[in-house]
């Protein structure tokens, strides 16, 4: 049975409302997130069109503020932001949508005086406007508002998109926009593009950088801003309707043969069954970027893309043989997973054998490594290390300290070697912000030792620490953490 002191809801109600009252009194003086929240709990017990007027004039508030937020203050705008959202979402747009939607675009509408004073190194403040947005759609649908209404209020958000707050707000609310509010979007985009830049007479003109070609002016980078604005704009309204053709007219045909950009056009020809079409695109960005056809290292969307079409047509073998040559020059995990699932009973067996038998002599030893810890197949990582250690480079600890890790419960000697290497690059190299770590290495290589009866054909680790202390004993940093 649970302490009467314990502090849970039960608890506390027994404390009664009088108490309760001068508790909250008591714990708010001072605290202003607390008498904010408390305010909106008692308008609330009114109505929620009090609710409404309470947010409102807070985010008044929030928008006039012109105070530096630094990284200390950042948790408290982070609470106040989150307590208004929260009172749009559950207070006010449950009973009043249409008064909801209009909130939560104020509240939105707040991004970028925000960011103009805020320091979101932590990405915490942004990520607030983005559920916003999300929160925005949700409300929408019951809101219920003209589609053309709807269109004008998205026009206006992505002309002010300065933080990327409104990114991906047009697809959020195609469904609410539906056709007829995405054409009239459409329009409305087009139009604007469409429309001259004014631009100041040159003495009013401001120079904000320079070039090779000379001046760069405000006025260059808005337009070129607002061109950016308008063509995400309609690939995304594009998208909503299906429209591949609108979308492909967003790239002029040299842009459209760079194989990144052949991809995205191809991925969305065969989703409108238009295969034949995608091969073409595709086609004509290998033409224009010969490497990509060699696959020294692969552009996996445009490969992706090319093994979606080739399946797309029927032509499974070719498909295949391009997931294995993928694999083959990238040690792809998951094109290899791709090709094995297409094979039938056993002769995935016999193909995942001859995959490792690659990937055991492939030039790139971390490569390898990688592949055999994610895989996992641990007992070629291990064979792998002890085999060509001396390929092993030190200094990529990203693949390295995973590597010991996976090795290190059944392969003590691998794991080892693993971690000699990145304690040789260390203090080889001199690199004194690494000795913590490797000071902590030669302790877990002294730890791991005592699960080795045989090194094979290297060095005991009594005869490695002797030989390190015998070469880099001037190293006072970094013995002095081992020691």
């Amino acid at each position: 049975m649970a302490s009467k002191k314990t502090l849970n809801a039960k608890n506390l109600e027994e404390l009664g409302a009088a108490r309760l009252a001068q508790l909250l009194i008591e714990i708010s003086t001072g605290n202003a997130l607390a008498k904010r929240r408390l305010r909106l709990e008692l308008a609330g017990a009114q109505s929620p069109a009090e609710v409404a007027r309470e947010v409102d004039k807070r985010l008044s508030t929030i928008r006039r503020s012109r105070s530096f937020v630094d990284w200390q203050n950042r948790k408290a705008l982070i609470e106040d932001l989150q307590t208004q959202r929260k009172a749009i979402v559950e207070q006010v747009a449950r009973s009043d949508p249409a008064e909801g939607l209009a909130l939560m675009w104020r509240f939105l509408g707040l991004a970028n005086s925000i960011f103009g004073r805020c320091d979101d190194s932590s990405g915490m403040v942004i990520a607030i406007f983005h559920q916003a947005v999300a929160d925005l759609a949700e409300i929408a649908v019951r809101a219920n508002p003209r589609p053309e209404a709807l269109g004008d209020a998205v026009y206006d958000a992505l002309s002010a998109n300065e933080y990327g707050q409104y990114d991906d707000l047009i697809g959020t609310l195609a469904a609410v926009l539906g056709e007829r509010g995405l054409t009239y979007l459409r329009g409305r985009m087009t139009a604007l593009a469409k429309t001259p830049v004014k631009r100041p007479a040159g003495k009013d003109r401001v120079a904000v950088g320079w070039a090779s070609s000379g001046a760069i002016y405000q006025d260059e980078i808005d337009e070129r801003s607002r061109d950016s604005t308008v063509k995400l704009a309609l690939m995304e309204i594009a998208d909503a309707l299906g429209d591949v053709d609108a979308f492909i007219a967003q790239y002029d045909e040299p842009t459209r043969k760079v194989p990144r950009i052949a991809a995205e056009i191809a991925n969305r020809l065969v989703a409108a069954d238009r295969a034949d079409d995608a091969l073409q695109i595709l086609d004509a960005a290998t033409q224009n970027n010969p490497s990509h056809s060699s696959f020294n290292w692969p552009d996996f969307k445009w490969v992706d893309a090319r093994i979606a079409v080739l399946d797309a047509l029927g032509r499974g073998r070719e498909a295949q043989d391009m997931r294995w040559s993928c694999f083959e020059s990238s040690l792809s995990s998951r094109h290899l997973r791709e090709y094995l699932k297409q094979l039938a009973d056993f002769e995935d067996i016999d193909a995942e054998t001859r995959a490792f038998d690659h990937a055991q002599t492939c030039k790139s030893v971390l490569g390898a490594l990688s592949f055999f810890v994610t895989w996992p197949k641990l007992d070629r990582a291990a064979d792998l290390v002890i085999g060509r250690f001396e390929k092993i480079d030190g200094d990529h600890y990203e693949i390295l300290t995973p590597a010991a890790d996976a090795l290190s419960a059944k392969y003590p000697l691998a794991a080892s070697l693993v971690l000699r290497a990145m304690i040789d690059f260390t203090l080889i190299h001199a690199r004194s912000t690494r000795y913590k770590h490797a000071a902590r290495h030669l302790l877990e290589c002294a730890s791991l030792s005592r699960q080795i009866s045989d090194f094979g054909a290297h060095e005991s680790h009594t005869d490695y620490e002797a030989r390190l202390r015998k070469m880099h004993g001037r190293k006072s940093g970094f013995w002095g953490l081992v020691d």
